[in-house]
């Protein structure tokens, strides 16, 4: 992973296996005193927030990982505060607290988590199904739509998908999420099926989806957390007002168009978290809680920010 120190430009890497001790971190220049970890999950999805950190929170420390890694660092206590899949919520609900007003969400297509399919959906029935190790949420998703809209009953495994080969040769199917499953969607492979599990979703319960929330660990202090709270959210507003400069930034290393980001940001990909979406995201829960993919559905408990 990459822990960026923004505020002298210096970045230092770590193995994933390393131990990062909280007493070993230096003092940002967040108005606080104490130093808080924020993990970042770099997908383009939230885009406009990274361009944020980087043109107005350069004193904040930033540590970029896929979904179920900064899940786990969460969890360990190696970062404080993270975007992360929403399941891991319900996996974590003793130890963190949702911040509010924020999320990744999209009210049906969602453009970026797909199932990719030799044979129609439809047919599926205990085929082997690749799942990538990126997500969580988009696992429990998978499973969900597949059991209640489908009636079937795959075999599940976990390994790395790359968008050159999606289907390994042993398999029917596999699950893609974030950047991989955007170009796959937008560049459809012949001989394949695709499907869209927001759309899928939406289908199976008229609701919209949320896949990611920002959490931060219940033993740090509301008192510290709301001028980094405050960073965070005129870092996002930052960026979704420059999201035509935010997206020709990453245009020379990305496989996309302007045209396809600027539809895909603020189109499908939404980010403001409603009333609406908290009724959906205890759906998700609750059905998740049922195929046993959660022990229980947590309560949602907030941050004392504002």
């Amino acid at each position: 992973m990459i822990i960026k120190e923004t505020s002298n430009r210096a970045s230092v890497a770590y193995e994933r296996g390393d131990k990062f001790r909280t007493s070993q971190r230096q003092t940002a220049s967040t108005g606080c005193n104490v130093t808080l970890l924020i993990g970042h999950i770099n997908f383009l999805n939230v885009l406009p927030l990274n361009y944020g950190y980087q043109q107005t929170a350069q004193d904040l420390k930033i540590v970029y990982g896929v979904p179920t890694f900064l899940n786990g660092e969460l969890k360990a206590g190696r970062i404080d505060l993270s975007n992360i899949s929403s399941i891991e919520y319900a996996r974590q609900a003793d130890n963190l607290l949702i911040l509010p007003k924020i999320c990744v969400r999209a009210d049906c297509d969602v453009t970026s988590i797909i199932l990719i399919s030799r044979k129609p959906i439809e047919t599926l029935r205990d085929d082997k199904i690749i799942l990538t190790s990126k997500s969580a949420t988009a696992q429990c998703l998978l499973k969900i739509i597949l059991h209640e809209s489908y009636d079937a009953a795959p075999h599940y495994e976990t390994r790395a998908v790359t968008v050159e080969k999606p289907i390994d040769d042993d398999a029917t199917a596999a699950l893609l999420i974030g950047d991989d499953a955007l170009y796959i969607y937008l560049h459809q492979p012949e001989n394949f099926y695709v499907y869209d599990l927001g759309k899928e979703w939406h289908k199976l319960t008229g609701r919209q989806m949320v896949y990611a929330l920002w959490t931060v660990r219940k033993n740090f202090a509301a008192a510290q957390l709301q001028p980094i709270y405050e960073k965070i959210l005129r870092a996002f507003q930052f960026g979704i007002e420059h999201k035509a400069a935010a997206i020709k930034s990453v245009l020379p290393t990305k496989p996309f168009t302007f045209a396809e980001l600027d539809k895909y940001l603020g189109g499908a990909i939404k980010w403001n978290l409603t009333a609406e979406s908290l009724e959906a995201l205890k759906l998700y829960y609750h059905k998740a809680a049922a195929l046993k993919l959660i022990d229980k559905e947590p309560a949602l408990q907030f941050a004392d920010v504002h």
